[in-house]
């Protein structure tokens, strides 16, 4: 006679929710991942009928996926295996590093963050800070672009709102991925951030294995097609001046180039705003960083300046930050341009001669950035108040001296942003940001002048023309 086993009721319970959870890993999770794959496959489709510059298959393959293909490359095993040698450490060790690095640099693209979170918040800010401008584009010569090739828009770099910016402005044409710095790396900011497609990178990094994976990236991506935004200054404006290039993310591009594959074409983005958030700690550290505040003070600063706006907002004295204004240049092609410079095959070319290309290019981009960036209200009042020095100018001194600037700046081809298309306007909206800030005072004698100690900070906005030589041509030496 059979003996009966008696389970405890929680037991059943559990073995029953176990059997329900492996039912539904089985059968259901396949069918639901299917369901979303489909989901985010219609989506994409959508999508790329209505941007100029369609969204890769490789930014949307999954991260795992890239990182593997990435760390498991012929030239990141072999890099991996020289740094090994260099070091006195064993291979397998090197390679856990490249795959580190790998998890580092790769981002999570995702189309619904982009589209529905991320250009929505960039519209949002953007608008809401700046009456931005689309300063110059010509859409038929874009309209003629090569779809199929790697399209790198670079630019030069004064805020870090220039991220924001450009990728508002670009949104109706296409995702664009940036390599953005250690400042990003905030736990809840990079999640957005990659998933927004960006990748992060170690600026001045020395490590010869960390900058092969980080290569070997950009080249699987170019070579993949996806488009992409570069500050071709690597950093920050100091003093408002170009800064020189340097050739890191371009020169990755150039030595993974095949001529006889996909081309690249180099789209000159110029940026330039009435006010950069960022503009006194950018001059106060012309002369190197300054001494570390402590939070409190940090903040303290910060509260200040959203209260002051807010008060002239309440007063109905808020005009925003001035006007934003993005202006799109002539592209270059890298096949056409290695033609023309006898470099058809780059790795054909010995290690002097690769440097001189590239070079060459950097300062050819730059030059081409140069050409397009807009002069701005407060650009062009500043230049005029810099040149009255101490002696001051009066009102109507002060309009005559904008409108001999922006003839000038014309004649050469400048693209002068003047609102209501009223050059005495221009010189009001210009005034008033000074003004408002207490950076430009107006005397007894109706003579504005700069407020002392305020000087360098007013040259900011006048060096944003000097590359147009007005106050002598920069310097736009190649830097390594």
């Amino acid at each position: 006679m059979g003996s009966t086993i008696t389970l405890p009721t929680w037991l059943v319970l559990l073995a029953g929710m176990l059997a329900l959870a492996g039912l539904f890993d089985r059968l259901l999770t396949p069918a639901f991942r299917w369901y979303l794959r489909s989901r985010a496959n219609r989506a994409i489709d959508e999508l790329n009928s209505r941007l100029r510059l369609k969204i890769r298959p490789f930014k949307m393959t999954t991260r795992q996926v890239l990182v593997d293909r990435l760390a498991h490359d012929p030239q990141i095993v072999a890099a991996a295996e020289a740094h090994a040698l260099d070091e006195g450490m064993p291979v397998a060790v090197a390679m856990a590093n490249a795959e580190r690095y790998a998890r580092e640099i790769v981002p999570t693209f995702s189309a619904y963050t982009y589209f529905k979170v991320g250009i929505r918040l960039a519209r949002w800010v953007s608008t809401s800070l700046y009456r931005v401008r689309l300063a110059f584009e010509d859409r038929a010569l874009l309209e003629t672009l090569d779809t199929d090739a790697t399209v790198v828009f670079v630019m030069n770099h004064r805020s870090n709102m220039d991220y924001i910016l450009v990728t508002y402005m670009a949104s109706t044409a296409t995702a664009l991925s940036y390599a953005v710095g250690e400042w990003a790396r905030i736990p809840v900011l990079q999640t957005l951030i990659r998933s927004m497609g960006a990748y992060f990178i170690r600026r001045n990094a020395r490590n010869l294995l960390y900058r092969k994976v980080l290569a070997r990236y950009v080249q699987m991506a170019t070579q993949a097609g996806v488009t992409q935004a570069v500050f071709p200054e690597g950093g920050l404006s100091r003093d408002g001046r170009l800064r020189p290039v340097k050739l890191g993310l371009i020169s990755y591009m150039v030595e993974g180039f095949d001529p006889q594959g996909r081309d690249v074409l180099f789209i000159p983005v110029g940026l330039n705003y009435d006010r950069v958030l960022e503009d006194r700690t950018l001059v106060a550290e012309i002369n190197g960083p300054p001494p570390k505040e402590p939070f409190y003070a940090t903040a303290s600063k910060s509260i200040g300046f959203l209260w002051r706006n807010f008060r002239l907002r309440l007063k109905g004295r808020w005009h925003k930050f001035g006007y934003a204004c993005v202006a799109f240049g002539n592209p270059i092609s890298l096949k056409d341009y290695l033609k023309t410079h006898g470099a058809g095959r780059f790795g054909d070319l010995d290690e002097a001669s690769q440097s001189d290309v590239i070079a060459g290019l950097g300062t050819e981009l730059m030059a081409r950035i140069g050409a397009v960036i807009p002069a701005m209200p407060v650009s062009l009042v500043a230049e005029v108040l810099r040149g009255a020095g101490d002696k001051g100018v009066d009102m109507l001194s002060l309009k005559a001296g904008v409108d001999r600037l922006i003839d000038r700046l014309e004649g050469q081809g400048v693209h002068v942003h003047v609102p209501r298309a009223d050059r005495d306007y221009a010189v009001t909206a210009g005034l008033r940001m000074f003004t408002l800030r207490h950076l430009v005072e107006e005397d007894a004698d109706g003579l504005f002048r700069i407020v002392k100690g305020e000087e360098p900070l007013v040259h900011y906005y006048a060096n944003s023309l000097a590359h147009y030589g007005v106050r002598g041509k920069p310097d736009l030496a190649v830097m390594s």
